[in-house]
């Protein structure tokens, strides 16, 4: 599977959940895929969609909050997985697409194609839930299942990226949207 069929998977569970995506292609392809107003495109600053994720769980803990970021990215901020395990808020989900590579800057391998195992990190790092889930039918019956909790879900893909197109929103319109989204009482 490829890192566009897992995000199609993840599309079809959401409902009113917040949603933080990865920068580059990751959000370009969720943007092609299913886009709302409740997702929040990370346009830049590699390494940080995890720690953005977590501070809106916090500020926000009555609303499902589901970040999608990559093994790349993750591998970046590390540190995030200790603060949002420690603090454990029970309203996000931290699903880490890992295809092996930095897929929007060329397919180069990232360390988890050798020994690095994220979800050995996760568990050192205060992790209860974690799932690995290896196979595209695994994906949704796992999600939907999950419930309330502070969870990590790692889903192995192989490298590439899908061909769309860029996201036809400017950034000041993707933060306005989605401050606005955040900001009602539910």
């Amino acid at each position: 599977m490829k890192r566009f069929d897992a995000i199609k998977k993840i599309a079809q569970t959401l409902r009113d959940e917040i949603v933080v995506c990865n920068l580059g292609t990751p959000s370009r392809e969720l943007f092609c895929i299913k886009d709302r107003d409740e997702n929040f495109y990370m346009l830049g600053s590699m390494g940080l969609v995890s720690s953005i994720a977590f501070g809106i769980a916090i500020a926000q803990p009555n609303r499902k909050v589901i970040c999608i970021d990559g093994d790349g990215s993750i591998l970046m901020n590390l540190g995030s997985l200790c603060t949002i395990a420690n603090n454990s808020p029970n309203n996000l989900t931290l699903i880490i697409i890992d295809n092996s590579s930095y897929g929007s800057t060329g397919d180069q391998k990232t360390y988890t194609s050798n020994k690095t195992k994220l979800e050995l990190i996760a568990k050192g790092a205060g992790f209860e839930s974690i799932k690995v889930i290896d196979e595209e039918e695994q994906i949704i019956p796992i999600l939907e299942h999950l419930g309330l909790g502070c969870h990590f879900v790692l889903i192995k893909t192989n490298p590439g990226n899908a061909v769309v197109k860029n996201i036809t929103l400017h950034p000041e319109k993707i933060k306005n949207r989605f401050i606005k989204v955040i900001s009602k009482e539910i």
